[in-house]
Order: structure tokens, then C-alpha cells, then sequence
């Protein structure tokens, strides 16, 4: 992980560490597809920016991550009501909530193996139902939440780490993931030149319409 350019073989083992494999693979059964056939013109995402295609897709610039919002979508801005800024942008689609977030990585790669496993460990703390297995990038995991089926992924760039989520409901779980994974294959990220600790999050910058839009309804509230 960490090689970006260039197309990544998906591998067919799967991980038994955090749960039964039957059930995840019940639940990644998403595509009918064989994971290892991406086929010649497969994208290499998601990219570093020094990387990124001119491919003219219309991508969310939000500063650390450029994301592309499928048609039909939503975007949702989560604020943190004490500080202000950004918590997060969601992307709203048809098989449930997208959120994708950039962090600061070792330039020795591999934060995604250590977060997906403490990940793993904390929802199962929740009370949630855990699956993992080996999707496109390495592990992916899956977690059932009441009524709610999350998945995550991740991707370890260079200098950053890539997590994507989608939370929606049962119903929709089989098709979620390629959702999640479509969004994240053609994300952008921009880590920056600056020095940061390792994991933490890169910052979020809302495009000039957004933020007009919320400062509008801010003074209306206020």
C-alpha cells in the first residue's frame, strides 16, 4: 500500500481476525465480481495530488481532499457548535451517508492496519457486530449497528492516510460499498507541506458557496 499511479491487484484472502468470514462475505457479496480482475483501464486512486489525473471530473474541493459527489447527491456539513469550524462533510447518496477523510501518516506508510484494528476493537466495545476482509486497498471492515450497516476503508498514501465510511441502512448494504469505493478511488488528497503528529486529521476548508450558504443560515438563526 502506499503506491499510487498505478493499478493495485485486490487480494482474495481473507481476514479472519475480527470476526467470522462467512458473515462478512455474505455482506461484501456486492459485486459478483471476481476482486483481482480490475481489468486494463482500471483507476489508480485515490490520489496524491502530485499524482492526480487531468481527467476533468468535477471533484468538491474541500482543501485537504478533493472528492467527487455523485449526481443525485447531497452534500451535509457537520460543525462544531463550541469551535466553530468543520467537523466534517458528508456526502448524502442513495445507499447511505459518505464520509471521507484525510489524515497525516508516516512516510513509512502502513497507519491503516493499526487504525482498522483499534477501529475494529472500539466498535465491538459499542456493542457492534464486526466483519473484516481484503477489499481493493487491504483490510476493509464491515459492523452492524442496530439498524445501521457501516463499512470503512482505508488507504495509506504517501504522508497521509485515506479513511472512508458509509453508514446506511441493512437494506441497502450489499450495494453501500461500491458506493464507498467509487467516491474514494477518485478522491484527491493535498497533505500539504507542513510537519503534523501523525494522525492528525488534515483540515478541512469549505468551498466559498458552502460557506456562504452556512453563514446565511447562521445569521437567520441567530
Amino acid at each position: 500500500m502506499g503506491i499510487f499511479g498505478r493499478k493495485r491487484k485486490a487480494g482474495r484472502a481473507r481476514d479472519e481476525e475480527y470476526g467470522d468470514d462467512a458473515a462478512y462475505e455474505a455482506y461484501d457479496a456486492d459485486t459478483g465480481e471476481d476482486p483481482e480482475d480490475d481489468g486494463p483501464d482500471a483507476p489508480a486512486g485515490p490520489y496524491d495530488v502530485a499524482d492526480a489525473p487531468d481527467d476533468g471530473r468535477p471533484r468538491m474541493d474541500l482543501g485537504s481532499v478533493r472528492v467527487p459527489v455523485p449526481d443525485g447527491s447531497q452534500v451535509q456539513v457537520e460543525m462544531d457548535q463550541q469551535s466553530g469550524n468543520v467537523r466534517a462533510v458528508h456526502i448524502v447518496t442513495g445507499h447511505g451517508q459518505v464520509t471521507v477523510s484525510a489524515y497525516a501518516a508516516p512516510r513509512s506508510g502502513g497507519l491503516w492496519k493499526d487504525v482498522s484494528a483499534e477501529l475494529a476493537d472500539q466498535l465491538r466495545a459499542d456493542g457492534a457486530k464486526v466483519t473484516s476482509g481484503r477489499g481493493e486497498w487491504g483490510t476493509e471492515l464491515s459492523a452492524i449497528v442496530g439498524e445501521v450497516a457501516l463499512r470503512f476503508v482505508g488507504v495509506d498514501g504517501p504522508r497521509w492516510m485515506l479513511r472512508g465510511v458509509i453508514a446506511g441502512p441493512q437494506s441497502q448494504a450489499a450495494q453501500a460499498p461500491v458506493v464507498l469505493r467509487d467516491i474514494v478511488r477518485e478522491t484527491v488528497v493535498v497533505r500539504g507541506d507542513s510537519p503534523m503528529p501523525v494522525r492528525t486529521p488534515l483540515p478541512i476548508k469549505l468551498p466559498e458557496s458552502i460557506a456562504a450558504h452556512i453563514a446565511e443560515q447562521q445569521a437567520q438563526q441567530g
